[in-house]
Parts: C-alpha cells; sequence; structure tokens
C-alpha cells in the first residue's frame, strides 16, 4: 500500500475500554487507518468528533450519559458529511432500520468485528453502505412482517417488565380488554408462543430495550 496516503482517521466511541482497546489493536495492523480519538459515551463522542472532526467514526449504540443513536443524530445534525458506522451486540431489524433512519452508514455486530471491521471501514470510506450479513438477515427476514402500534409496543414493553394485564391496564390508563386484544395481537405479529417469548422476540429485534 501506498505509504503516501492520507490514512483514514477513526473515531472509536465505546463505553467498555476492552473494546476500543480491541478496535486499536486491529486499526494499528493497518496502514492507511489511523485512531485519532476515543470516547466512553456519547456526549463524550460529540465533543470528540468537534475536536478532530474524524472520517470515521465507530460508534457503540448503548452507551451513558447519551446513547450511541442520539450522538449520531447530534453529530449528523452538526456535521451532515458524517459516516457513522453503529457497533452493537444486537442484530435486530428494527435497531438496524433506526439507525440507518439516522444516517448511520455501516451496521457491525461486535462479535464479528475482527472479521468486518476493517472492510467496512473501506467501504463506508468510499461512500458505500455495510451492514453485517446478520444484520441483513434480520432486515430480509422481517421485511414483510406487520409492524406493531405504538400502543402494542406500550404493552410488550410492560409485559417484558413482568406486569400482569391489570397492572398494564392501570399503567396506560385504558382496560384491561384492550389489554387483552393488544397482547393478542402482538403475539400474532411477532410469531411468539407466549407473553415471555413475545417479549425476548420484542428485545431481539429492537422493539424494546433489555
Amino acid at each position: 500500500m501506498n505509504s503516501n496516503l492520507t490514512p483514514i482517521r477513526i473515531l472509536a466511541a465505546d463505553d467498555h475500554v476492552l473494546l476500543r482497546k480491541g478496535i486499536a489493536l486491529i486499526l494499528a495492523n493497518q496502514p492507511d487507518m489511523i485512531l485519532v480519538a476515543e470516547a466512553s459515551n456519547g456526549r463524550e463522542a460529540i465533543e470528540q468528533y468537534r475536536a478532530h472532526q474524524p472520517d470515521i467514526t465507530l460508534m457503540d449504540l448503548q452507551m451513558p450519559e447519551m446513547n450511541g443513536r442520539d450522538a449520531a443524530i447530534a453529530i449528523r445534525s452538526e456535521f451532515p458529511e458524517a459516516r457513522i458506522i453503529i457497533l452493537t451486540t444486537y442484530a435486530g431489524d428494527v435497531q438496524v432500520l433506526r439507525a440507518m433512519k439516522v444516517g448511520a452508514r455501516g451496521y457491525l455486530l461486535k462479535t464479528l468485528l475482527d472479521k468486518e471491521l476493517i472492510e467496512a471501514i473501506r467501504a463506508v470510506h468510499a461512500g458505500k453502505k455495510m451492514l453485517s450479513a446478520e444484520a441483513s438477515f434480520e432486515l430480509a427476514e422481517h421485511s414483510t412482517s406487520e409492524a406493531l402500534t405504538p400502543g402494542e409496543i406500550d404493552v410488550l414493553r410492560l409485559i417484558a417488565a413482568g406486569n400482569a394485564n391489570k397492572q398494564i391496564a392501570e399503567r396506560l390508563s385504558i382496560t384491561e380488554d384492550t389489554v387483552k386484544g393488544r397482547v393478542k395481537n402482538i403475539l400474532s405479529k411477532l410469531d411468539a408462543n407466549d407473553r415471555t417469548h413475545a417479549a425476548m422476540i420484542g428485545v431481539k429485534r429492537g422493539l424494546i430495550e433489555s
């Protein structure tokens, strides 16, 4: 590789020090890439982006103080050309779609970083988009799924928190019959065996947070 090429400048934002060290090690072996800054939460990511204006930002979704999605929105509102690759442990289709809606150019699973990170950085830097194979599969698998309504998602969130129908009705100020109707719809739309299964599917797909 031509040593005269300007290296791709990268910001890594993740609240886990070990993951950032892992990224640093992977990038250290690439003559065309350089890690210019790190951040441990969304607010730091915005500050570091402003300070360094990197070519590529690697952004964890789940971070304290401010999550990666909100940080990505803030960065792209100030720097519309920002190229952000989301790093996550979730391959859920809803999670992927949310990331893409805020302008992320890539979506990688942390478990596959050693295999996909370098390729993704080069692809996104070249103006392409890059999805983990597993994330692409999830999108394709659920592309024809009927979406849950906001009301059904509210019920699913409370189911996941361990609430019974009566408690859900009280929390949402609706009748117990309405809750039962929404639960029936949720089970049908998610193809779930029972309430627990529905909650698990909701977390896996990114409909609700664990």
